[in-house]
């Protein structure tokens, strides 16, 4: 192979020069169809041809970006100019293949063939193989499924509709999920980078520090709250952990806790950004995209359920804190007065972005482009601590932007050709129906199976890729039995999140135990352990939608109230102290009266009576404990 490697030649700069050009292509692109630049111009263009070209760059860039650090391939060259090419002339001449589609021309064969190739390609080169292997079963299954049994039969279809219908029915790998991902999540992923940029991180750590620092088990608070604030602007559990977690987990470690605790603690925290309104992960996008609501719905519906999953989190370190003697983490910090006076106009961005979604009812893109002018305004004139918008900042935030959005964006191209293949083959149909039989008996079968295919799926996978392709082959599912449609989607989010948390393959556990020195698969069962609302509160809202603000309102705050209860109760058994050491007996006691606390009124045996009995003994029972023992309430 032909590789270019000496200094100072035009072959040791051209890919560095390539990576940011077309890097920084992909949010440029975005930002122009955001604010509608085509009809301003008085162009008409296509959503697919957009697409094309942003998934055009995409593959060049994972081809460009992911060279030798010491040398750089012929081959890559090659295939970034030819992924180019491709794809830019599918988009600049979609309009004549759309005539062209049902006559299968030799022309769009050789096209299709070519994009599918690179792009399969590209895939495995940036996710790996356990998304291609899914595709490749499917494919099979598209090919060969008509010679299979009923009901397992499927559509029959050849090699060449299979390829033409993958790379230009919008339905496929131009389809919803890409179409999301350029759309939306660039432009917020454009906005994260920018209040990054501003000093918005380190605004968030010094806030968290300054809250609790001074207060039992404040390392570990401080990991909560500063991860839940720049989960706020990343979305990505993987890099929160990476980010928060290089100062927060050194930082419990020293503290007091153990170095699976604290990586635990930062994975839990880090994973739940994802989550945390308003800006949650690009899985959030996806949904409201596939339900066909706003994203602020969204947004809305998240809010209990992340404040619980928190709350949760929270207790339980102020719990492990009081057990095991662990003291403060700093005695002199800044209080918040400070900090907040130093970078209110850190927050202004997010005021100006939920203002315009909520109160204005904008687009969830030009919300954020909204949000991102403002940043760009306010944190050029003031800075943070040392950290100020400077023009080298802002146009840094393009290539960065391209450079991070290119694994999620191959992904959710891929989860179109599952999509795709499925709409070809009738699989979706014939797990669907499947589903809907083991469902219509058995319920909560339907919802053990659907958690462990989310899981098991979402291993290895970003949230995002795992919940497009559970949206497509599981929550149709959830929903012809009777499920609303956003519990079910939000169901199947919430577990396609655990698999970052879920041995053994936890990516963000594995990140945080890297940090920490721990042992990986041990980080990752404490986090299961620490998190373990993630896997239960999912089932709640199956089964009441209260819990995503869905009903009269007397009904949310009451099950938000005892699930509130529910949470403490089962929080202090799995710790196991509450003013001391509860025995076994009294934490099956604490773990029963909670889990009756945490079901819904709906279908709790009893109703409200057993509720709120539940809820009252439980109560008697933690007050008898601690005036007994003259303990120390949690603060």
């Amino acid at each position: 192979m032909i590789i270019f490697r000496e200094k100072g030649t035009f072959g040791r700069h051209l890919p560095r020069v390539l990576e940011i050009a077309i890097a920084a292509a992909i949010p440029t692109l975005s930002i122009l169809w955001a604010v509608q630049a085509p009809v301003l111009l008085g162009l008409e263009v296509a959503r697919e041809q957009f697409l094309a070209c942003i998934l055009g760059l995409s593959i060049a860039l994972a081809f460009v970006g992911q060279r030798n650090k010491d040398a750089f391939s012929l081959f890559s060259l090659l295939a970034s100019l030819v992924s180019l090419f491709i794809f830019f002339f599918i988009g600049i001449d979609y309009t004549r293949f759309q005539f062209d589609f049902p006559y299968l021309t030799p022309e769009m064969q050789a096209l299709g063939t070519v994009a599918v190739a690179f792009s399969a390609y590209a895939l495995w080169r940036i996710g790996g193989w356990v998304f291609l292997l899914i595709i490749g079963l499917l494919g099979v299954y598209s090919l060969t499924g008509h010679l299979l049994p009923t009901p397992l039969t499927a559509s029959q279809s050849t090699l060449p509709e299979i390829l033409v219908y993958l790379a230009f029915d919008p339905n496929a790998m131009l389809g919803t999920p890409l179409s999301v991902v350029a759309t939306i999540v660039v432009v917020f992923i454009f906005f994260g980078k920018l209040l990054v940029k501003t000093g918005c991180g380190e605004f968030f750590i010094d806030l968290a520090m300054s809250a609790m620092g001074k207060q039992r088990g404040g390392a570990a608070k401080i990991s909560i709250i500063a991860s839940a604030l720049f989960g706020s602007i990343s979305g990505s559990a993987i890099s929160n952990v990476v980010t928060t977690g290089v100062m927060t987990i050194p930082l419990m470690k020293r503290s007091g806790y153990s170095s699976s605790q604290s990586g635990a603690i930062e994975t839990i925290a880090s994973t739940g950004g994802q989550l945390m309104p308003p800006i949650m992960g690009a899985a959030a996008f996806l949904m409201a995209q596939s339900l066909e609501i706003p994203y602020s719905d969204v947004v809305i519906a998240a809010i209990v359920p992340a404040l619980l999953y928190y709350v949760s989190v929270f207790i339980q370190v102020d719990l492990i804190a009081a057990r095991d003697s662990i003291s403060a983490a700093e005695k002199e910090v800044r209080s918040v007065k400070t900090v907040l006076k130093e970078g209110w106009h850190l927050i202004i961005p997010f005021v100006v972005l939920l203002t315009a979604m909520f109160e204005f009812r904008a687009s969830a893109e030009l919300a954020a482009l909204y949000g991102g002018v403002t940043a760009i305004v306010l944190g050029s004139i003031r800075e943070y601590r040392g950290s100020r918008l400077t023009i080298r900042g802002l146009l840094d935030c393009f290539p960065e932007t391209g450079k991070s959005l290119v694994e999620l964006t191959l992904i959710v191209a891929g989860a179109g050709f599952v999509i795709g293949l499925l709409n070809l083959s009738g699989g979706g149909f014939v797990l669907t129906l499947a589903l809907v039989e083991l469902g219509g008996t058995h319920i909560a079968a339907l919802l053990l199976v659907s958690a462990g295919i989310c899981i098991l799926l979402g291993m290895g996978m970003p949230t995002s890729g795992v919940y497009v392709l559970l949206a497509a082959l599981v929550a149709p599912s959830l929903i012809e039995t009777g499920i609303e449609p956003l519990a079910a989607h939000m169901f199947i989010l919430y577990f396609g999140m655990m698999s970052m948390i879920t041995p053994p393959i936890a990516l963000a556990a594995f990140s945080a135990a890297t940090i920490s020195g721990a042992s990986p698969m041990r980080t990752g069962f404490e986090a299961m352990k620490m998190g373990w609302l993630a896997y239960v509160v999912p089932v709640l809202f199956v089964f009441s939608p209260t819990l995503l603000m869905e009903g009269k309102v007397t009904e949310i705050l009451w099950s938000g109230a005892t699930a509130l209860v529910g949470v403490y109760f089962i929080s202090i058994a799995v710790v196991g102290y509450f003013s001391k050491r509860q025995s076994l007996l009294g934490r099956l006691l604490l773990l029963l009266l909670g889990v009756i606390a945490l079901i819904p009124v709906k279908i709790a045996f009893g109703g409200v009576a057993v509720v709120m009995s539940a809820v009252i003994f439980g109560s008697i029972y933690l007050t008898w404990t601690h005036i007994s023992n003259k303990g120390q309430l949690i603060r």
